[in-house]
């Protein structure tokens, strides 16, 4: 857990939050107008208050690493389904001699190769839903303001709106913390 100052006053506290609330004020006149009318000032004032707690920073900087990782791990399975298909098509090019045969062999093989990479992309897209959501229970959980677990698109990305701007406050942990 990030060392704040000692024991924080009221005041710095109060300070604390008009920063962050005026922050998140900004950066959502920058959404979208259909976004902008999704953030009411309660849910910046409740996200500001939350904020006033370091560890929400640090989750949301932990789901964020989990989901790189998750991301390059199912990029790879992808990337080698890939492959094994170009190796499966390299092979049944050099053990077909006939062409007619090696032509019929080549479309057969296309088209199991296109349903196998469609099913394993869909079965990739469930899992990035099942983390999503994962995530949408942990920030729920933790008392973010935004956060529930939703697979409606407007939801989500307005969810995806609001990490980033506690990702951009992330950046900027000096508010709060200057010296008076």
């Amino acid at each position: 857990m990030a060392v704040e100052s000692i024991n924080p006053t009221p005041e710095d506290l109060q300070k604390k939050v008009y920063f962050l609330l005026e922050q998140l004020q900004l950066m959502a006149r920058e959404l979208p107008p259909k976004y902008q009318q999704r953030v009411p000032c309660e849910l910046l004032s409740g996200l500001a208050n939350a904020l006033l707690n370091d560890t929400i920073f640090e989750i949301v900087k932990g789901l964020m690493e989990i989901q790189h990782v998750t991301e390059k791990h199912l990029f790879q399975q992808r990337l080698q389904l890939i492959n094994k298909h170009s190796m499966e098509m390299q092979d049944m090019l050099e053990n077909t001699s006939d062409s007619v045969a090696r032509q019929k062999q080549r479309i057969l093989l296309q088209q199991k190769h296109k349903e196998e990479l469609k099913h394993t992309d869909m079965k990739l897209v469930l899992q990035l839903d099942q983390k999503v959501s994962d995530q949408q229970v942990t920030l729920e959980k933790a008392g973010v303001p935004g956060f529930f677990v939703t697979n409606n698109p407007l939801d989500v990305k307005l969810q995806m709106y609001l990490l980033d701007f506690i990702l951009r406050l992330s950046k900027n942990q000096k508010y709060g913390k200057e010296e008076n």
